[in-house]
Protein backbone atom coordinates (compact mmCIF):
# COMPACT_ATOMS: atom_id res chain seq x y z
CA UNK A 1 0.00 0.00 0.00
CA UNK A 2 1.42 3.53 -1.30
CA UNK A 3 -0.07 6.56 -2.19
CA UNK A 4 0.81 10.54 -2.02
CA UNK A 5 -1.64 12.79 -0.30
CA UNK A 6 -1.60 16.74 0.53
CA UNK A 7 -0.90 17.12 4.40
CA UNK A 8 -3.06 19.46 4.46
CA UNK A 9 -6.06 17.77 3.08
CA UNK A 10 -5.29 14.30 4.74
CA UNK A 11 -5.08 16.24 8.20
CA UNK A 12 -8.19 17.72 7.32
CA UNK A 13 -10.15 14.50 7.21
CA UNK A 14 -8.26 13.15 10.45
CA UNK A 15 -9.41 16.21 12.51
CA UNK A 16 -13.01 15.73 11.33
CA UNK A 17 -13.30 12.08 11.62
CA UNK A 18 -11.16 11.90 14.75
CA UNK A 19 -13.53 13.57 16.69
CA UNK A 20 -15.84 10.28 17.37
CA UNK A 21 -13.05 8.80 18.37
CA UNK A 22 -13.75 8.56 22.91
CA UNK A 23 -10.73 8.64 25.65
CA UNK A 24 -12.06 5.62 27.59
CA UNK A 25 -12.55 2.95 24.44
CA UNK A 26 -13.65 -0.34 25.39
CA UNK A 27 -11.29 -1.76 22.11
CA UNK A 28 -7.74 -1.16 21.41
CA UNK A 29 -8.55 -1.26 17.94
CA UNK A 30 -10.93 2.10 17.96
CA UNK A 31 -7.92 3.88 19.17
CA UNK A 32 -7.16 3.73 15.19
CA UNK A 33 -8.30 5.36 11.98
CA UNK A 34 -9.12 2.59 9.53
CA UNK A 35 -7.35 3.61 5.85
CA UNK A 36 -8.58 1.96 3.20
CA UNK A 37 -7.21 2.73 -0.63
CA UNK A 38 -9.24 1.95 -3.42
CA UNK A 39 -8.33 3.63 -6.86
CA UNK A 40 -7.45 7.31 -6.22
CA UNK A 41 -9.92 7.79 -3.13
CA UNK A 42 -8.19 7.05 0.43
CA UNK A 43 -11.25 6.61 3.13
CA UNK A 44 -10.70 7.39 6.37
CA UNK A 45 -12.94 5.75 9.32
CA UNK A 46 -13.33 6.29 12.84
CA UNK A 47 -15.39 5.12 15.38
CA UNK A 48 -16.61 4.59 19.10
CA UNK A 49 -18.95 1.61 18.03
CA UNK A 50 -22.38 3.51 18.44
CA UNK A 51 -21.04 6.25 16.18
CA UNK A 52 -18.59 5.95 12.74
CA UNK A 53 -17.73 8.64 11.14
CA UNK A 54 -15.84 8.42 7.42
CA UNK A 55 -14.39 10.51 5.26
CA UNK A 56 -12.43 10.35 2.01
CA UNK A 57 -9.73 12.10 0.30
CA UNK A 58 -8.19 12.14 -3.08
CA UNK A 59 -4.94 10.55 -3.07
CA UNK A 60 -2.22 10.49 -6.42
CA UNK A 61 1.13 8.43 -6.99
CA UNK A 62 -1.41 4.86 -5.66
CA UNK A 63 1.31 1.65 -6.58
CA UNK A 64 -0.78 -0.40 -4.70
CA UNK A 65 -4.29 -0.49 -2.58
CA UNK A 66 -4.94 -1.71 0.90
CA UNK A 67 -6.11 -1.62 4.40
CA UNK A 68 -4.56 -0.87 7.63
CA UNK A 69 -4.92 0.36 11.23
CA UNK A 70 -3.31 3.75 11.95
CA UNK A 71 -3.03 4.95 15.40
CA UNK A 72 -5.35 8.04 16.09
CA UNK A 73 -2.87 10.38 17.85
CA UNK A 74 0.13 9.94 16.69
CA UNK A 75 -1.02 10.32 13.63
CA UNK A 76 -2.68 13.75 14.42
CA UNK A 77 0.40 14.41 16.43
CA UNK A 78 2.23 14.18 13.42
CA UNK A 79 0.87 15.58 10.67
CA UNK A 80 -0.25 19.11 12.67
CA UNK A 81 3.53 19.57 12.33
CA UNK A 82 4.04 19.90 8.68
CA UNK A 83 2.94 22.88 6.67
CA UNK A 84 1.07 22.05 3.12
CA UNK A 85 3.23 19.70 1.19
CA UNK A 86 3.13 16.41 -0.32
CA UNK A 87 3.51 13.26 1.77
CA UNK A 88 4.10 9.78 0.90
CA UNK A 89 2.58 7.22 2.49
CA UNK A 90 4.11 3.49 2.55
CA UNK A 91 2.94 0.45 4.62
CA UNK A 92 4.63 -2.60 5.18
CA UNK A 93 1.81 -5.34 4.36
CA UNK A 94 3.92 -7.86 6.82
CA UNK A 95 5.00 -5.89 9.84
CA UNK A 96 1.74 -2.88 8.99
CA UNK A 97 4.49 -0.29 9.85
CA UNK A 98 3.60 2.89 8.05
CA UNK A 99 6.60 4.68 6.29
CA UNK A 100 5.96 8.81 6.00
CA UNK A 101 8.24 11.04 3.63
CA UNK A 102 8.54 14.18 2.79
CA UNK A 103 11.24 16.01 1.17
CA UNK A 104 13.34 16.42 3.71
CA UNK A 105 12.85 13.60 6.28
CA UNK A 106 10.57 10.43 7.23
CA UNK A 107 9.68 8.95 9.96
CA UNK A 108 7.74 5.53 10.62
CA UNK A 109 4.57 4.70 13.10
CA UNK A 110 3.85 1.52 13.88
CA UNK A 111 0.37 0.19 12.78
CA UNK A 112 -2.46 -2.67 13.04
CA UNK A 113 -4.09 -4.89 10.72
CA UNK A 114 -7.18 -3.77 10.04
CA UNK A 115 -9.28 -6.96 9.54
CA UNK A 116 -10.52 -6.67 12.98
CA UNK A 117 -11.72 -3.29 12.60
CA UNK A 118 -15.47 -2.90 13.38
CA UNK A 119 -17.94 -3.00 10.65
CA UNK A 120 -20.29 0.31 9.42
CA UNK A 121 -24.05 -0.80 10.37
CA UNK A 122 -26.28 -1.48 7.33
CA UNK A 123 -29.39 -0.46 7.64
CA UNK A 124 -32.69 -2.45 6.81
CA UNK A 125 -34.50 -2.19 3.72
CA UNK A 126 -36.87 -1.18 5.68
CA UNK A 127 -35.64 2.21 6.01
CA UNK A 128 -36.73 5.91 5.75
CA UNK A 129 -34.63 8.26 3.23
CA UNK A 130 -35.18 11.81 2.74
CA UNK A 131 -33.09 15.10 1.64
CA UNK A 132 -32.48 17.51 4.07
CA UNK A 133 -31.26 21.10 3.52
CA UNK A 134 -28.02 21.57 5.00
CA UNK A 135 -28.70 25.15 6.83
CA UNK A 136 -32.05 23.37 8.13
CA UNK A 137 -30.60 20.57 9.89
CA UNK A 138 -27.82 22.65 11.26
CA UNK A 139 -30.12 24.94 12.46
CA UNK A 140 -32.54 22.58 14.27
CA UNK A 141 -29.25 20.97 15.85
CA UNK A 142 -28.18 24.52 16.77
CA UNK A 143 -31.75 25.32 17.96
CA UNK A 144 -32.10 22.75 20.43
CA UNK A 145 -29.27 20.71 21.73
CA UNK A 146 -28.61 23.05 23.90
CA UNK A 147 -31.82 22.03 26.14
CA UNK A 148 -30.61 18.25 26.56
CA UNK A 149 -29.70 16.48 29.45
CA UNK A 150 -25.97 16.32 30.42
CA UNK A 151 -26.91 12.77 32.50
CA UNK A 152 -26.70 9.56 30.94
CA UNK A 153 -29.07 7.82 33.15
CA UNK A 154 -32.20 9.18 30.61
CA UNK A 155 -30.56 8.60 27.07
CA UNK A 156 -33.85 9.81 25.42
CA UNK A 157 -33.41 13.22 27.59
CA UNK A 158 -29.68 13.47 26.27
CA UNK A 159 -31.03 13.69 22.61
CA UNK A 160 -32.53 15.36 20.11
CA UNK A 161 -36.09 13.99 19.05
CA UNK A 162 -36.73 14.36 15.31
CA UNK A 163 -40.15 14.44 14.04
CA UNK A 164 -41.12 14.32 10.22
CA UNK A 165 -44.34 14.52 9.06
CA UNK A 166 -45.44 15.33 5.14
CA UNK A 167 -45.16 19.40 5.35
CA UNK A 168 -42.90 20.22 7.99
CA UNK A 169 -39.85 18.87 10.28
CA UNK A 170 -39.51 19.27 13.82
CA UNK A 171 -36.73 18.81 16.02
CA UNK A 172 -37.16 18.93 19.66
CA UNK A 173 -35.20 18.73 23.07
CA UNK A 174 -35.61 18.71 26.29
CA UNK A 175 -34.25 18.03 29.69
CA UNK A 176 -37.46 18.42 31.79
CA UNK A 177 -36.96 21.83 33.03
CA UNK A 178 -36.66 23.78 29.76
CA UNK A 179 -37.91 22.62 26.27
CA UNK A 180 -37.55 23.82 22.74
CA UNK A 181 -39.15 23.05 19.74
CA UNK A 182 -38.25 24.10 16.06
CA UNK A 183 -39.75 23.78 13.15
CA UNK A 184 -39.55 24.38 9.58
CA UNK A 185 -41.32 23.45 6.54
CA UNK A 186 -40.28 20.35 4.49
CA UNK A 187 -41.84 19.01 1.69
CA UNK A 188 -41.02 14.85 2.14
CA UNK A 189 -44.47 13.54 1.86
CA UNK A 190 -43.24 11.07 5.00
CA UNK A 191 -44.25 10.74 8.48
CA UNK A 192 -41.61 9.59 10.20
CA UNK A 193 -39.23 9.99 13.51
CA UNK A 194 -35.82 9.32 15.33
CA UNK A 195 -34.20 9.98 18.42
CA UNK A 196 -30.82 11.13 17.70
CA UNK A 197 -28.28 11.64 20.59
CA UNK A 198 -25.89 14.37 21.47
CA UNK A 199 -22.84 13.35 20.31
CA UNK A 200 -22.89 12.23 16.85
CA UNK A 201 -25.50 15.76 16.77
CA UNK A 202 -22.86 17.91 18.08
CA UNK A 203 -20.70 15.64 15.16
CA UNK A 204 -22.79 17.03 12.53
CA UNK A 205 -23.25 20.52 13.93
CA UNK A 206 -20.07 21.17 13.32
CA UNK A 207 -19.35 18.93 10.06
CA UNK A 208 -22.40 20.74 8.34
CA UNK A 209 -20.93 24.15 8.66
CA UNK A 210 -18.91 23.43 5.59
CA UNK A 211 -21.92 21.99 3.52
CA UNK A 212 -24.08 23.04 1.08
CA UNK A 213 -27.60 21.87 -0.29
CA UNK A 214 -29.29 18.91 0.50
CA UNK A 215 -27.96 16.24 2.85
CA UNK A 216 -29.34 12.52 2.12
CA UNK A 217 -30.65 11.14 5.42
CA UNK A 218 -31.71 7.33 5.54
CA UNK A 219 -32.91 6.32 9.03
CA UNK A 220 -34.42 2.87 10.47
CA UNK A 221 -35.36 1.84 13.92
CA UNK A 222 -31.43 1.16 15.02
CA UNK A 223 -29.52 3.43 13.01
CA UNK A 224 -29.09 6.63 10.81
CA UNK A 225 -26.88 7.60 8.16
CA UNK A 226 -26.07 11.16 6.63
CA UNK A 227 -24.81 11.56 3.58
CA UNK A 228 -22.54 14.65 3.24
CA UNK A 229 -20.07 15.51 0.48
CA UNK A 230 -17.21 14.16 1.71
CA UNK A 231 -18.30 12.44 4.97
CA UNK A 232 -20.78 9.86 6.28
CA UNK A 233 -21.88 9.69 9.19
CA UNK A 234 -23.41 6.83 10.66
CA UNK A 235 -24.96 6.33 14.34
CA UNK A 236 -26.97 4.39 16.42
CA UNK A 237 -30.16 5.58 17.33
CA UNK A 238 -31.79 6.23 20.97
CA UNK A 239 -34.68 3.39 21.38
CA UNK A 240 -37.44 4.00 23.27
CA UNK A 241 -40.45 6.78 23.27
CA UNK A 242 -39.95 10.50 23.29
CA UNK A 243 -41.93 12.27 26.00
CA UNK A 244 -45.58 13.87 24.13
CA UNK A 245 -43.73 17.56 24.42
CA UNK A 246 -46.85 19.35 23.25
CA UNK A 247 -49.17 18.01 26.34
CA UNK A 248 -46.33 20.49 27.98
CA UNK A 249 -46.65 23.48 26.46
CA UNK A 250 -49.16 25.93 27.91
CA UNK A 251 -51.64 27.19 25.21
CA UNK A 252 -53.86 29.89 27.30
CA UNK A 253 -51.02 32.07 29.33
CA UNK A 254 -52.88 35.01 29.53
CA UNK A 255 -50.18 37.35 30.39
CA UNK A 256 -47.39 38.76 27.46
CA UNK A 257 -44.23 40.26 27.85
CA UNK A 258 -42.52 42.14 24.55
CA UNK A 259 -39.21 43.15 25.90
CA UNK A 260 -36.07 43.86 24.53
CA UNK A 261 -33.97 40.71 23.78
CA UNK A 262 -30.82 41.83 24.43
CA UNK A 263 -31.23 44.33 27.25
CA UNK A 264 -33.06 41.73 29.26
CA UNK A 265 -30.07 39.13 28.89
CA UNK A 266 -27.74 41.47 29.84
CA UNK A 267 -30.02 42.65 32.97
CA UNK A 268 -30.21 38.92 33.84
CA UNK A 269 -26.45 38.83 33.74
CA UNK A 270 -25.67 41.49 36.16
CA UNK A 271 -28.04 40.45 38.78
CA UNK A 272 -27.04 36.96 38.82
CA UNK A 273 -23.60 37.31 39.72
CA UNK A 274 -25.51 38.14 43.50
CA UNK A 275 -27.85 34.98 42.89
CA UNK A 276 -27.50 31.79 45.65
CA UNK A 277 -24.70 29.21 44.07
CA UNK A 278 -27.42 26.54 44.66
CA UNK A 279 -30.34 27.57 43.26
CA UNK A 280 -29.12 30.17 40.71
CA UNK A 281 -32.46 32.05 41.20
CA UNK A 282 -34.21 35.10 39.82
CA UNK A 283 -36.67 36.59 40.58
CA UNK A 284 -38.99 38.85 38.20
CA UNK A 285 -41.99 41.23 39.12
CA UNK A 286 -43.72 42.26 36.60
CA UNK A 287 -46.45 45.03 36.33
CA UNK A 288 -46.86 48.35 34.42
CA UNK A 289 -44.89 47.38 31.50
CA UNK A 290 -41.76 47.07 34.01
CA UNK A 291 -39.95 44.35 35.11
CA UNK A 292 -38.05 44.37 37.97
CA UNK A 293 -34.98 42.02 38.44
CA UNK A 294 -33.89 40.48 41.59
CA UNK A 295 -31.26 37.99 43.06
CA UNK A 296 -29.95 37.45 46.51
CA UNK A 297 -27.63 35.19 48.42
CA UNK A 298 -28.69 35.24 51.90
CA UNK A 299 -25.58 33.31 53.32
CA UNK A 300 -23.59 35.85 51.55
CA UNK A 301 -26.02 39.19 52.22
CA UNK A 302 -25.76 40.08 48.86
CA UNK A 303 -28.53 40.93 46.29
CA UNK A 304 -28.99 42.76 42.98
CA UNK A 305 -31.96 44.48 41.19
CA UNK A 306 -32.35 45.65 37.84
CA UNK A 307 -35.62 47.65 36.39
CA UNK A 308 -35.59 47.52 32.33
CA UNK A 309 -38.93 48.58 30.70
CA UNK A 310 -41.19 46.28 28.33
CA UNK A 311 -44.75 46.09 26.58
CA UNK A 312 -47.20 44.11 29.25
CA UNK A 313 -50.30 42.55 28.82
CA UNK A 314 -51.69 41.13 32.12
CA UNK A 315 -52.26 41.26 35.87
CA UNK A 316 -49.36 41.67 37.96
CA UNK A 317 -47.10 38.54 38.43
CA UNK A 318 -44.02 37.43 40.57
CA UNK A 319 -41.98 34.56 39.20
CA UNK A 320 -38.64 33.02 39.76
CA UNK A 321 -36.41 31.19 37.44
CA UNK A 322 -32.96 29.91 36.69
CA UNK A 323 -30.90 32.38 36.01
CA UNK A 324 -28.28 29.93 33.80
CA UNK A 325 -31.36 28.57 32.05
CA UNK A 326 -32.61 32.22 31.67
CA UNK A 327 -29.28 32.82 29.57
CA UNK A 328 -29.40 30.23 27.67
CA UNK A 329 -32.95 30.75 26.12
CA UNK A 330 -32.22 34.12 25.46
CA UNK A 331 -28.47 33.64 23.92
CA UNK A 332 -30.16 30.87 21.25
CA UNK A 333 -33.34 33.44 20.24
CA UNK A 334 -31.57 35.83 17.40
CA UNK A 335 -34.04 38.18 16.96
CA UNK A 336 -34.08 41.80 18.74
CA UNK A 337 -37.35 41.32 21.11
CA UNK A 338 -38.44 38.46 22.72
CA UNK A 339 -41.99 37.68 23.50
CA UNK A 340 -42.52 35.67 27.29
CA UNK A 341 -45.96 33.94 27.48
CA UNK A 342 -46.63 33.43 31.42
CA UNK A 343 -49.55 31.94 33.94
CA UNK A 344 -48.77 32.12 37.52
CA UNK A 345 -45.53 31.43 39.29
CA UNK A 346 -46.46 27.65 38.95
CA UNK A 347 -46.97 27.51 35.28
CA UNK A 348 -44.11 27.21 32.78
CA UNK A 349 -43.14 30.39 30.85
CA UNK A 350 -43.30 29.95 26.98
CA UNK A 351 -40.80 32.33 24.89
CA UNK A 352 -40.76 32.89 21.23
CA UNK A 353 -38.91 35.01 18.76
CA UNK A 354 -41.00 38.35 17.89
CA UNK A 355 -40.07 38.98 13.79
CA UNK A 356 -40.08 42.50 12.51
CA UNK A 357 -43.65 43.20 10.25
CA UNK A 358 -41.79 42.29 7.33
CA UNK A 359 -39.96 39.70 8.18
CA UNK A 360 -41.27 36.26 6.52
CA UNK A 361 -40.89 33.29 8.92
CA UNK A 362 -38.57 30.72 7.65
CA UNK A 363 -39.23 28.34 10.76
CA UNK A 364 -41.07 29.01 14.31
CA UNK A 365 -39.24 28.66 17.38
CA UNK A 366 -41.06 27.80 20.88
CA UNK A 367 -39.02 27.58 24.20
CA UNK A 368 -40.46 26.64 27.31
CA UNK A 369 -39.30 26.78 30.88
CA UNK A 370 -40.29 25.70 34.04
CA UNK A 371 -40.24 27.83 37.30
CA UNK A 372 -38.48 27.67 40.32
CA UNK A 373 -40.34 28.04 43.73
CA UNK A 374 -40.14 31.33 45.21
CA UNK A 375 -39.43 31.90 49.29
CA UNK A 376 -43.14 32.56 50.78
CA UNK A 377 -41.74 36.07 51.59
CA UNK A 378 -40.69 36.40 47.78
CA UNK A 379 -43.94 35.60 46.29
CA UNK A 380 -45.63 39.32 46.64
Amino acid sequence: MKFTVSSSALLSVLSTTGKVISSKNTLPILDYFLFELQGDTLKVTASDLDTTFIGKVKVDGVESEGVVAAPYKRMLDTLKEFSEQPLTIEIDNNTWKINISWATGEISIPGLSGLSYPTVPMLSDAKVELDMDADMLVNGINKTIFATADGELRPVMNSIFVNIEPGEVTFVATDAHKLVKYTQELESGLTASFILPKKPANLLKTALLKEEGAIHTQFDNKNAMFHLGDYVLVCRLIEGTYPKYNSVIPQNNPNHVIVDRVELLNGIKRVAVCSSQATNLIKLSISDNRINLVAQDRDFSMSATENLSCSYDGVPIVIGFKSTFLVEILSNTDTANVSIELGDHTRAGVFKPVLEADEKPLYSTLMLLMPMMLPEDDKA
